[in-house]
Formats: structure tokens, sequence, C-alpha cells
């Protein structure tokens, strides 16, 4: 199950570069896992600085 990120997001890209898959993007004024992609891991969750990522 993929994990997701909230409106919480500030689109700051702090997590683009933790996920090992790239599964993160932009889209509009926020960030969206891709959740085919994602492997939930949850290397991005410790990444965001407002706790905008949880489990899906």
């Amino acid at each position: 199950m993929a994990h997701t990120i909230n409106d919480e997001c500030i689109n700051c890209g702090a997590c683009d570069p933790t996920c090992p898959v790239e599964a993160i993007s932009e889209q509009g004024d926020k960030r969206v896992i891709d959740a085919d992609t994602c492997t939930d891991c949850g290397a991005c969750v410790d990444s965001c600085p407002v706790d905008a990522i949880h489990p899906a």
C-alpha cells in the first residue's frame, strides 16, 4: 500500500530526493506520490517538515 501526501504539503520538495524509486512528483502546488511506483518503504515520511506524508 502506497503512502500519500495530504493537503498540508507546502511543496518544499524535501521528500523528492529521499524516494529510492522516484515516485514523488510535483502537481500544481503540492507533491504527489504515484501509488503504482511507491514501494511503501517510508523513506519520505521523516523528510517532510510538516508531517504531510502518511500511509494510505
